[in-house]
């Protein structure tokens, strides 16, 4: 079973995305792939939304979710999200096999 998880991103000028190749540049994406359990974090832009980013996020099951959202990477992620005044929503899936 893996959790996936879209988290929407909205800001304006251009912010989401700025929050995006910042997150990227500062190295924390690689930092969240290389977490034990993630499956998948990736970032895509819609086109009929300039102001929007999409994160789709997957997990091996919810206790390695919850270890992300323990590491200290979670603060940072908050405070950039609060840098480029973005709001967010969530999105939560479970894939069975």
């Amino acid at each position: 079973m893996s959790l996936i998880i879209n988290i929407y991103y909205t800001g304006e000028n251009g912010s989401a995305r700025q929050f995006a190749e910042e997150m990227v540049k500062t190295g924390v994406v690689d930092r969240v792939r290389a977490e034990k359990g993630n499956q998948r974090y990736n970032y895509f832009f819609p086109m009929d939304d300039p102001e929007t980013v999409l994160l789709i996020d997957r997990w091996e099951n919810q206790e390695a979710l919850d270890e992300h959202h323990k590491s200290p990477m979670m603060k940072e992620i908050a405070d950039l999200r609060d840098k480029y005044h973005l709001h967010m929503r969530v999105e939560q899936f479970v894939e069975k096999k």
